[in-house]
């Protein structure tokens, strides 16, 4: 008998994990289908963007996350050094950020995919209080009985696996194929990867080098005569990844040894040898785009099944954890019914349009890194230095941007009330003060991964009469959306979750200035949550985080921004209409 399922995720990677997180979160029933025997447990992905990290802390886990990794904060080109009696050798010719300043409070950190696998694991199977993932269980096909295709809540996707010789079959409202390159789901639904594979051949292993070259704990990019070579740092005192570029060879043809004796020509004259080499691997430079990414709404595509590409910017990863972010929070909505199942669309359009720009970028991202293509063009050291920088914001995975739709409404906001953030693109971390408590935050923790809707409001000095004013305003018709949206057995705060920034004035301004939509009534003790207010300030022991300059918002106009449940946002000064009409919606 076929076991049922709201949402079943092909494929136990980041894209599946991460979409877990959030169904698990949501008690939605799920499962996930895993062809290995168990968890992974070395290679693979190590490079954690600053936008990941981000994501981590809005689950709560980025602490943890951050204490057992390696943190890139700084760079380092090498390239031929073509001094007289130096043949051969590399120099040193550039230090700089690895990310630049203020793009995010958070750091871009290396720590092995089965470390970061294991943190969502643990996490997910701690939201489901039971075991998520069945390992060793290959996804056979699928078939989608289109007929009952059109009723959102039918389960009307069904799955055939096995295990351990014995055939399985599921059935699902929706399932995720996140099954990697050589996707199954992808396969049984007829679609079809577009791209080619170049004759490029790039090396990796994780080592334990012994070296006399200085910057081995640093990340590195070295251009040489003997080849091209990017250093990272691995978590720990002593491992270290190598990618390597190789010319003239067939991916599969490589041997440990040819890896060796490259990267000790490219580091010469600075000796290298190999203690131990814990992983290895070589292949060609490709990049592929599925030509769809969903089956009538009811199958969607994600990660390596339906995008892939080098893996040098430390893009793979990160876009298919984010693929998976996104998709979770939007079948949670919809399978709770707190949204139209036409909220799962926005899935397509939004994570469609992000991998192609993907594939874009890691095409000229690999010219970038080729020593042909850099000969052929004349690109200098500092060319390549120049073109590496301009890269940062994507490399961080922060220049993602949305186009309209559903839940985000560039045309309806007003950009110019807070000219530091753009509309449909992540809302980016501020310092703030706390204004129950004095304590200093990042405001980024008061909007947690939960699946509500944050609406934060910047309704500056109110010990001016006229914001204080405007602030009861705006607060009359926030009440009203809260109460036409959220149920009257749960607290107030479970569908939309109110925050007040002011500029300035905490300790002239007084708790019952407050109006009571910030200060809900919540909890099994129905208390009152303080927690929702802050102010623009410095803390007796924290600088001043200068929030309303960093967002480009005058203290004196203010402005509300709606933030969606995975952070992203778009901006209204402080009247209520479009609020209402855009839950309407949902």
């Amino acid at each position: 008998m076929a076991e049922k399922v709201d949402v079943l995720i092909c494929g136990g990677g980041s894209a599946g994990l991460c979409a877990g997180v959030w169904l698990a979160r949501c008690g939605i029933n799920f499962r996930i289908l895993e062809k290995r025997a168990g968890p992974l447990e070395t290679g693979q992905a190590d490079g954690v963007q600053c936008r990941t990290v981000e994501v981590f802390e809005s689950f709560g886990l980025a602490e943890a996350l951050l204490k057992e990794a390696y943190h890139v904060m700084e760079i380092t080109f090498w390239a031929h050094d073509n001094n007289a009696g130096s043949v051969g050798g590399i120099r040193r010719t550039k230090y700089t950020a690895d990310t630049e300043p203020g793009l995010s409070h958070l750091p871009h950190i290396l720590l092995s995919q089965a470390r970061i696998n294991k943190l969502l694991t643990d996490e997910m199977e701690r939201a489901a209080g039971r075991s998520c993932i069945e390992y060793g269980c290959e996804v056979q096909g699928l078939e989608v009985d289109y007929e009952r295709a059109s009723d959102p809540y039918a389960y009307c996707v069904a799955v055939r696996a096995s295990k351990d010789g014995t055939e399985k079959e599921y059935q699902a409202k929706y399932v995720l194929g996140s099954d990697g390159a050589h996707s199954v789901i992808r396969k049984s639904l007829g679609f079809q990867m577009i791209g080619d594979t170049s004759d490029a051949v790039w090396g990796v292993m994780d080592v334990y080098p012994r070296t006399n070259f200085p910057d081995i704990r640093k990340k590195v990019v070295i251009n040489s005569e003997a080849g091209n070579l990017l250093i990272l740092p691995r978590e720990g005192d002593f491992l270290v990844r190598f990618y390597i570029e190789l010319e003239d060879v067939i991916a599969r043809d490589v041997t440990v040894e040819e890896l060796h004796e490259k990267a000790r020509l490219i580091f010469s004259p600075y000796t290298l040898d190999i203690a131990e080499t814990v992983w290895w691997s070589a292949y060609s430079i490709g990049q592929r785009l599925a030509d769809q990414f969903h089956e009538s709404y009811r199958v969607y595509l994600s990660g390596d099944a339906c995008h892939t590409h080098s893996p040098k910017a430390g893009q793979g990863m990160n876009v298919s954890l984010q693929d998976g972010y996104n998709f979770g929070w939007k079948a949670s909505a919809v399978l709770r019914r707190q949204a139209a199942p036409e909220l799962l669309n926005t899935y397509v359009s939004e994570r469609q349009n992000i991998a192609a720009e993907l594939i874009e970028f890691d095409r000229n991202w690999a010219k970038l890194f080729s020593s042909t293509y850099r000969r052929e063009h004349n690109i200098s050291p500092e060319q390549f230095h120049e073109q590496f920088k301009l890269s940062g914001l994507y490399t961080a995975g922060l220049a993602t941007k949305y186009s309209d739709s559903m839940i985000v409404s560039a045309e309806t906001s007003e950009p110019a009330l807070a000219s530091g953030l753009t509309v449909g693109m992540r809302f980016p971390s501020a310092h703030v003060i706390r204004f129950c408590d004095a304590r200093p935050l990042q405001l980024v923790r008061a909007v947690p991964a939960d699946s509500r809707w944050h609406i934060v409001v910047f309704a500056g000095d109110i010990r001016n009469s006229r914001a204080l004013v405007q602030l009861q305003k705006l607060s009359t018709g926030l009440e009203a959306v809260i109460s036409r949206f959220t149920p009257p057995d749960v607290d107030r705060d479970t569908i939309i979750n109110p925050i007040l920034i002011l500029s300035s004035g905490r300790t002239e301004v007084e708790q019952d200035w407050i109006p009571d939509v910030f200060t809900p009534i919540v909890s099994e003790w129905r208390m009152q949550s303080l927690f929702k207010v802050f102010v623009d300030e410095e803390g007796y022991s924290s600088p001043h985080g200068h929030a309303y300059e960093k967002y480009g918002i005058d203290p004196n106009q203010g402005a509300l921004v709606i933030v969606r449940p995975d952070h992203c946002k778009y901006l209204k000064d402080l009247l209520i209409d479009e609020l209402r009409r855009r839950h309407e919606i949902l």
